[in-house]
């Protein structure tokens, strides 16, 4: 076991607001948490806008993939970060929840997709510099 605080970021496509959300803590905390994203029905591919916006802040997300939400992602985390998956995320107990209300970037061109971008790496910098000092 790590001292490294885990996060998972969790949406119902995995294909935008937790991809955004993961991308940026992996830029922002590097190797000083432990990073991890899914979806509780995920999506054939990343929204091409999401890529299209994270590579205009300088991170690449072109090659990430969705990946299924499993019980295991969520033991394995510290903190478990929802944005719209509802009651479809398993939740035990010592762990912590937050639920992140954003709007879903699916099927939205770039200019909308540019404040939920924002919003998210508000969201981010707060939590990694919540996790990364302490």
């Amino acid at each position: 076991m790590t001292d490294k605080p885990s996060v998972l970021f969790v949406c119902v496509h995995n294909a935008g607001r937790s991809q955004m959300a993961a991308a940026y803590l992996t830029h922002l905390a590097g190797d000083a948490v432990e990073v991890r994203s899914a979806g509780s029905a995920p999506a054939d591919q990343i929204n091409p806008a999401v890529v299209q916006a994270m590579a205009e802040e300088g991170i690449d997300i072109a090659a990430e993939t969705p990946k299924i939400l499993t019980t295991d992602a969520v033991q394995a985390s510290d903190v478990v970060i929802t944005m719209g998956c509802g009651d479809t995320c398993p939740v035990f107990p010592g762990k912590r929840y937050l639920d992140w209300q954003l709007d879903d970037p699916a099927g939205q061109g770039v200019d909308a997709v540019r404040p939920i971008r924002d919003e998210i790496r508000a969201r981010v910098e707060r939590l990694a510099a919540e996790l990364t000092t302490g």
